[in-house]
Formats: C-alpha cells, sequence, structure tokens
C-alpha cells in the first residue's frame, strides 16, 4: 500500500498493482541481441550478465553514474567501499568492454564523487579523450560537524575521439543581471529587457550551480536513495547529442537518464538490476508519455537556480 502523502509532496511511488504492470515491460537478455530489440527499453539484469551480449557501436552517450566509492543501500542492494585500487579495477571491468558499443562519435559522462574521481580519471584515460571535470553544486544536507560540508559532485567529460557532438549554443545558462550595461544609444548591451527582469544568455561553464536536487515537492522525484534531476541530465543529452541518437545508462536507477531522452527525442537503453526501481523508470517513461516538462529548462534555454521560467519546452 501506498502511504498517504502531504499534499505538497509530489513523490512517484508505485503500488504493488503497478509493479506488478510495469515489471511486465521489463526485458532480460540472454544471448547476443541487436539494437532494434533493445530499442528504448529497460533491461532488469545485473550490468555484468548482458554487458557481451550488447551490440556494436550503438551507443551515442554513454552516461555512467555507478554506485560511488562509499558504503550505500539501494533497496536488497548494498554496495561497499573498497581502495582506490579495487575501485579502480571495478570500474575497468565494464569499461574496457564498452568500448565495443560506442560509435566513434560518442561521448561519455562519468559521475563521481572526492572518493570516486580519482579512480575515474585514472580508467577514462586508459581508453578514452578526457576533456573536461564538470563540478555541480549538490545543494542537498546540512552538513557535518567534524568535516567540510560535502556540497558537490564530479562529473567525468570524455570522449572516443576528435570527432563528437557539441551543441554549445543549445546550453547557454540565462542569467539574471544585476549591473546591465548599455551602449551610447542607451541599448542593452549582451543583454534583454523582459517583463521579468534583465537576462543575459551565457556560455555553459563545468562549474554547474543551477541544479536542484530532487526533493518531495518535485514532481520527478521518486525513492532512489541518489537520483539525478533531469536538468543535469538534459543538459548533457543536449550538449552532446541530436534527436534520434542513443543515450545507453547501464546504472539505470529510477530512470532519470531515459526519461530525459525520452523527453528530449532522444532514444534509450537503461540497464537497472532492482526490479523496484526498473518498473519506477517504467512508470515514469509512462507518465513522459503527456509530460514533457523539465524543471529549469524552457523554451529552449537553461534558467539559473530560483530564477522565473515558464515550465514550458518549446
Amino acid at each position: 500500500m501506498i502511504k498517504t502523502k502531504a499534499p505538497q509532496n509530489r513523490t512517484i511511488n508505485l503500488s504493488e498493482n503497478e509493479r506488478e504492470i510495469y515489471s511486465q515491460k521489463l526485458i532480460s537478455i540472454s544471448e547476443k541481441v541487436s539494437y532494434r530489440e533493445i530499442k528504448n527499453k529497460t533491461i532488469n539484469q545485473d550490468l555484468f550478465e548482458v554487458i557481451d551480449f550488447l551490440p556494436d557501436k550503438f551507443v551515442d552517450i554513454l552516461f555512467l553514474d555507478p554506485p560511488y566509492n562509499m558504503y550505500k543501500s539501494f533497496n536488497s542492494n548494498k554496495f561497499k567501499e573498497m581502495s582506490i585500487e579495487g575501485y579502480s579495477e571495478w570500474i575497468d571491468s565494464y569499461i574496457s568492454k564498452f568500448v565495443r558499443i560506442l560509435k566513434p562519435t560518442a561521448s561519455i559522462y562519468f559521475c563521481g564523487d572526492w572518493r570516486s574521481s580519482t579512480s575515474i580519471h585514472l580508467i577514462l584515460e586508459k581508453y578514452f579523450k578526457i576533456r573536461n571535470r564538470i563540478t555541480f553544486e549538490r545543494e542537498k544536507g546540512r552538513g557535518a560537524k567534524t568535516n567540510w560540508k560535502n556540497n558537490s559532485e564530479d562529473i567525468w567529460f570524455a570522449t572516443v575521439s576528435d570527432r563528437y557532438v557539441f551543441n554549445v549554443d543549445d546550453v547557454k545558462l540565462k542569467r539574471k543581471v544585476m549591473a546591465p550595461y548599455r551602449n551610447d544609444n542607451g541599448d542593452p548591451k549582451d543583454w534583454k529587457e523582459s517583463d521579468n527582469g534583465s537576462f543575459r544568455l551565457t556560455h555553459p561553464s563545468n562549474i554547474w550551480t543551477d541544479i536542484s536536487i530532487p526533493f518531495w515537492s518535485m514532481p520527478e522525484n521518486t525513492e532512489h536513495p541518489t537520483q539525478k534531476p533531469e536538468k543535469l541530465l538534459a543538459k548533457i543529452i543536449i550538449a552532446s547529442s541530436n534527436k534520434g541518437d542513443v543515450i545507453f545508462d547501464p546504472f539505470l536507477g529510477s530512470g532519470t537518464t531515459s526519461v530525459t531522452a525520452k523527453k528530449l527525442r532522444r532514444n534509450y537503453v537503461g540497464i537497472e538490476l532492482d526490479e523496484t526501481f526498473a518498473c519506477l523508470a517504467e512508470k515514469r517513461l509512462e507518465l513522459a508519455e503527456d509530460d514533457i516538462l523539465i524543471q529549469g529548462y524552457s523554451n529552449g534555454v537553461f534558467w539559473e537556480r530560483n530564477s522565473f521560467s515558464q515550465i514550458k519546452r518549446s
């Protein structure tokens, strides 16, 4: 039974009946498959059971958000902290096999924190061309008494080759202009006036402070403990792919990557070990049939956090 929620709590839950319905949409594979067989599907299996059965060169963006190198519980699945060497070996065990499934023009985005970033860097540079390390402000939690509050996470950006997609004009950030400058004619310079204030489009940097981590009043929120925001995935997907491209997430969780890809008219493939989270992904994908809104992204523009934006995507 789903517990009674507060009126403003918009967290997506599963009833037992829904779980049964959505579980029928999940797939498993036990032999080599074509891209057509897994296109826009959620594979409910252990990654290492299926990795060798995936088709060659079908992925445009590989998005990786595995368990970080720390103790964490994901329903019945638990991840234990390893040494840097041990975590590096674990990453290498699947990254080495992902080279085969990537297109020559593919991009890789790998999430981590201060514990895991050393290993991520070491392994990615073995196989790919590292382009950047994005740091985003993860404003959540009350802090620590004996250490600095852990308030950021990393996303390593790499590519297979020097030929890759990067749609810079599509991922500019709309910021409020605090001290607007005008030219000699009195016209705004590099900014625009609107009924809601003065704004400027700025080039995207590798420091992201405009991301809100999903919480109970946001319609994308689930009970997954490490859920990534749709806005974060939207930045990555829009920057590094075009409509119709394939986004692959082998640690899908509650489905943010697939859902955002669908809203942005890309194709997707996800792998998730936990059936509950896989079913949540399917429920969210169904909701995306009628709701293509991405909070913080409207009219083709990313807005800075806590600023006015019409919740509508053009």
